[in-house]
């Protein structure tokens, strides 16, 4: 990463991939042959030669899943310059949205993405929307070029964890 795209990265916000609840995650139209851990797994994301791609359409629809609740700053979307998505829109706590529904929802933010968000510099998200986020769908509705596959090379969620009292941790005082 530059050091012109990591400087738009707040010193106290982190990558939040750690705290992705993987058996929860879907993710609707995506190829069989280069799914959604493609772009958004440690290890894969950053093999250039991997990547997410849409299957029937160019249009993509993912469900991330936290662990535990986060506070979402930015978001980095990784793709090339033809195929690489266009306009996406993100949803914070809407579990389970699908195709035929997803405009019913107002989403919490829309990002325009540029040829720069492409090569990595992230999207600053409206903080205030995205304070108590426990999961994100991520509609990617369009590509750059409007072709039928949208390719999807990397994306990173960058923020900070919610303090929370983790309630399955906490034992039972016995009274004596």
């Amino acid at each position: 990463m530059s050091a012109e795209s990591a400087s738009a990265i707040p010193r106290n916000q982190v990558d939040l991939l750690d705290y992705v609840d993987w058996s929860g995650v879907e993710c609707l139209n995506q190829s069989s042959s280069h799914p959604l851990p493609n772009a958004l797994k440690q290890g894969y994301r950053e093999d250039e030669g991997l990547s997410l791609e849409s299957d029937a359409d160019e249009q993509l629809l993912m469900y991330l899943p936290f662990t535990q609740v986060i506070k979402l700053h930015s978001i980095v979307i990784i793709g090339p310059e033809e195929e690489g998505p266009k306009t996406v829109k993100l949803y914070a706590n809407k579990e389970h949205i699908g195709f035929s529904d997803v405009n019913d929802f107002t989403p919490s933010d829309i990002a325009t993405l540029s040829e720069d968000n492409l090569k990595g510099k992230p999207f600053i998200l409206k903080y205030v929307k995205f304070q108590n986020v426990r999961s994100l769908t991520i509609f990617i509705e369009e590509n750059q070029s409007g072709s039928d596959i949208t390719k999807v090379q990397k994306i990173v969620l960058y923020g900070t964890t919610v303090e929370t009292t983790d309630m399955k941790g906490l034992k039972k005082i016995e009274s004596h």
